[in-house]
């Protein structure tokens, strides 16, 4: 059949439509099903890390939000190097209309979103390429760009190493049947290959254990606070009751005396006793537990705490400082990925790339981005550059060139100066030439007889 122009494998049996002698990743046990062990032996004894329970855990939903929003706020820009080795922002009708708009649901921002969202979640990010049909099937141009369901996407690898795609049936993304398609149409982001190039293994894997730790311990806070925050008693008595007896008192105890009617006077019989089980504070300390759940789930997103809400802000404030440092450890990598797999994926020439404009990001305060502008101006931008980078404005008149200050001198002029023989000595004294004697009779001499005298004395 024919999908965005080009010829593919149909897939009637997903299984039996791949060739004799092909692997996927999941048969080469490089592919991590839904189902996560927190460590190991953990599926024998019924500790199941489940995807959708840790995505309930508030710390996990708040650095994988946070970092894909962040990435998505982001304007893809499309550069040319000039020859002068400066990358400017170019338009170009084959790659800039699909930059602008992936596809014809989403937005630049949500389809950045989506993108890092299944990276963050699932390791892998799928983007199948949609082409018109100039030139032929292979070679047009990428006018769509979908975000797949890496829950319904398998890699398959031919025995000549060829990488293929088995996708399956999805009509948002016009696949009106399952398809195998060539490593050439799916734009494949990887988070960390731990164990196959192939399949990315998402921070999920090593923070699901800490927040399945952090979500019971919120249920067991729940059921805390629905028995009164009493906790639960042993009754007791001198005389021995029959198990019979013992079950009946139980459950009127647990009918007549818990949740809402926890702290209801209790009137006993049969000399029973109650004795209230103790706590101790160790075990009492739920905010203290689940902030280092919520701290560990930080580290495998390499996010700084304070950035969702732990801990406390640092003390010094420098704004451009702290999104620095969140910006090196947490988005710097997955957005030089994106800009990579994007000129991969649209195949643009050589001199032009994509580039995520990081001015959205890296603001500085009203102070900073004032001394950093009159800097920029002292240090040879123009005016003109400095207003538009620093505060969005039009040019003005006289602002397109640089300024220095006059005692400033140019790296030529200082090195015609230093091949000078001695260029910090001092200059040999100007003869000045003797002027003509006065005549002797003391009368004037005529401007020509002056002028020849004067002529002599430069001559000699």
């Amino acid at each position: 059949m024919t999908v965005f122009g080009l010829t593919i494998t149909r897939e009637k049996t997903r299984r039996k439509s791949i060739p004799y002698g092909y692997q996927t990743v999941e048969q080469s046990r490089g592919w991590w099903p839904i189902i996560r062990e927190g460590f190991t032996g953990a599926w024998q004894r019924n500790i199941v890390t489940r995807t959708e329970d840790i995505l309930t855990f508030a710390a996990v939903y708040a650095c994988i939000t946070l970092i894909a929003s962040d990435i998505a706020k982001l304007r893809i820009k499309l550069t040319q190097r000039t020859g002068d080795g400066i990358w400017e922002e170019i338009e170009n009708s084959a790659y800039s209309p699909v930059l602008r708009k992936p596809n014809h649901f989403q937005t630049r921002q949500q389809f950045l979103e989506q993108w890092q969202t299944s990276k963050l979640i699932h390791g892998n990010t799928y983007v199948l390429k949609q082409r018109n049909n100039r030139g032929g099937d292979r070679n047009g141009n990428v006018v769509a760009m979908y975000v797949l369901d890496p829950r319904r996407v398998r890699v398959v690898v031919a025995p000549d190493s060829a990488v293929y795609y088995a996708l399956s049936n999805d009509p948002l993304s016009r696949l009106d049947q399952a398809v195998v398609v060539p490593a050439s149409e799916i734009i494949h982001d990887v988070m960390v290959p731990l164990y196959h190039p192939l399949c990315g293994v998402s921070p999920l894997t090593a923070c699901g254990l800490a927040a399945t730790q952090g979500l019971r311990l919120q249920n067991q806070s729940v059921d805390f606070a629905a028995n009164g925050s009493q906790p639960s008693g042993v009754l007791s008595s001198i005389n021995d009751i029959d198990p019979q007896q013992a079950k009946e008192v139980q459950d009127r105890w647990q009918e007549q005396f818990t949740g809402n009617n926890a702290g209801k006077v209790a009137v006993l019989g049969l000399d029973l006793k109650y004795t209230p089980m103790t706590m101790s504070a160790v075990d009492s300390q739920f905010i203290e537990q689940l902030k280092w759940t919520a701290e560990n789930v930080c580290t495998a997103f390499h996010v700084p705490p304070y950035m969702i809400g732990i801990g406390t802000m640092p003390t010094y404030n420098n704004i451009q400082a702290l999104n620095q440092q969140y910006y090196s450890q947490a988005l710097q990598a997955p957005i030089e990925a994106v800009e990579a797999l994007l000129d991969q994926g649209l195949e643009v020439p050589e001199r032009v790339g994509t580039e995520l404009d990081l001015d959205g990001l890296l603001r500085m305060d009203t102070m900073t981005q004032m001394t950093a502008a009159q800097t920029a101006v002292k240090s040879g931008m123009s005016p003109n550059e400095v207003r538009q980078r620093f505060y969005g404005l039009k040019p003005v008149r006289g602002g397109e060139m640089p300024y220095f200050q006059e005692q400033d001198h140019s790296l030529e002029a200082l090195a015609k100066r230093d091949a000078q023989d001695d260029p910090f000595g001092k200059a040999a004294p100007t003869l000045q030439p003797a002027l003509p004697a006065a005549a002797d009779d003391g009368e004037d001499m005529d401007a020509k007889a002056f002028t020849e005298e004067f002529r002599k004395a430069l001559a000699a």
